[in-house]
């Protein structure tokens, strides 16, 4: 009986606290209610049979109780009960997963005035890109990938000379412009995430996948990797920024295009300045602040020339040579308080003294 007590005030207490609880996630973007109400059904066909077996196994407890000398009655068929048991459970799962299908056929087909964006993911950061004046992306390939053009635009196609390249996990989008999101991996498998507005999607290398939708208030939120991608995968983060139109056109103006190598000269003029964009190209800023937060690896900010204590008790000076070695065998020595979880990432020496003058620079 105490066991049958406990499921009753498991199913009271569970259903309480689905109609009083205080969080609800606020409409954001124009296809939340399509999407908040395929949840909601799916919260009644799983809550339905969630009371339901649990107030029967309530029932069976009271009803079959043991009693000194009764044995239970085997009956190992009953064809009647089995029919039952199917066409209710095929009934729950077309209405879980009708809903579903309708809600995702929508989702993946924009309007035909939706803003094209796009979404580069790699260990462990994003990149953006849009189309320039002539409104259309330039063609890219794996093959052209480099730390210069991470993006792997095709320099040949001249639809892409004009495309703004957004550097960094900060995007900015219009207020209630519908946009269409064109996600890519460098790499491997990730999954793009923005959860206040409903919108999330697997990006599968080798393909492009898409969503759209059209935000719908102004304001700041977080876009997140939703697929273990490897070590740095917690810090693989962002931002969404909605704004207004004016404030928006405004931002991507100041944005570089991929036809303005000025830009990518006075950016590599100096070689901190090439290890900062070999940094973002390499994904080392996924585990590497430069601003003192907290990281998966030590900061680099004011990291050149502190005195570290290595794991197994002994200090460095950080210098020059110290970070050549860490760079290109990270496993060797291991600074305390973190864990040896740095990959060996294949680097040219220049390319190694690029990061260590980056690093260096940070540190001043």
């Amino acid at each position: 009986m105490i066991l049958a007590l406990v499921l009753i005030i498991m199913v009271l207490g569970s259903l309480v606290f689905h109609f009083v609880n205080p969080w609800h996630a606020p409409a954001l973007a124009s296809n939340w209610l399509e999407m908040d109400r395929t949840l909601d059904i799916t919260f009644a066909v799983t809550g339905l049979f969630f009371v339901v077996l649990n107030l029967l196994l309530v029932w069976l407890l009271v009803r079959f109780k043991h009693k000194p000398g009764q044995r239970a009655a085997y009956q190992p068929e009953n064809h009647r009960l089995e029919r039952w048991l199917i066409g209710i459970t095929a009934l729950g799962i077309i209405g879980l997963l009708a809903p579903g299908l309708l809600v995702y056929a929508d989702y993946v087909r924009p309007p035909a005035n939706a803003m094209l964006v796009e979404v580069l993911g790699k260990q462990w950061q994003w990149r953006y890109r849009f189309p320039g004046a002539d409104g259309k992306f330039g063609s890219s390939d794996a093959r052209f990938m480099t730390a210069s053009n991470p993006y792997g635009l095709d320099p040949a196609d001249p639809n892409g000379q004009d495309d703004v390249l957004v550097e960094g996990s900060e995007l900015h989008l219009p207020l209630n412009q519908p946009m269409k999101f064109l996600l890519r991996s460098a790499d491997v498998l990730h999954d793009f995430y923005m959860p206040p507005m409903r919108a999330r999607l697997n990006m599968v290398p080798g393909t492009v996948t898409s969503f759209w939708f059209t935000p719908t208030e102004a304001g700041r939120y977080e876009a997140l990797c939703a697929q273990l991608c490897g070590i740095g995968h917690a810090n693989m983060r962002g931002s969404v920024v909605v704004e207004a139109l004016p404030q928006f056109q405004s931002w991507l103006g100041g944005q570089a295009r991929f036809s303005q190598p000025a830009a990518a000269a006075a950016v590599a003029d100096t070689p901190a300045a090439r290890g900062e964009a070999l940094a973002k190209a390499k994904a080392c800023v996924a585990c590497h602040s430069v601003d003192g937060s907290a990281g998966v690896g030590p900061t680099w900010k004011g990291l050149y020339g502190k005195t570290e204590t290595l794991a197994d008790g002994s200090t460095h000076q950080v210098d020059a040579a110290f970070l050549r070695g860490e760079i290109t065998d990270p496993q060797a020595r291991v600074v305390k308080g973190f864990a040896p979880i740095m990959p060996k990432i294949e680097l040219s020496s220049d390319e190694v003294n690029a990061l260590v003058a980056y690093i260096e620079s940070r540190g001043k």
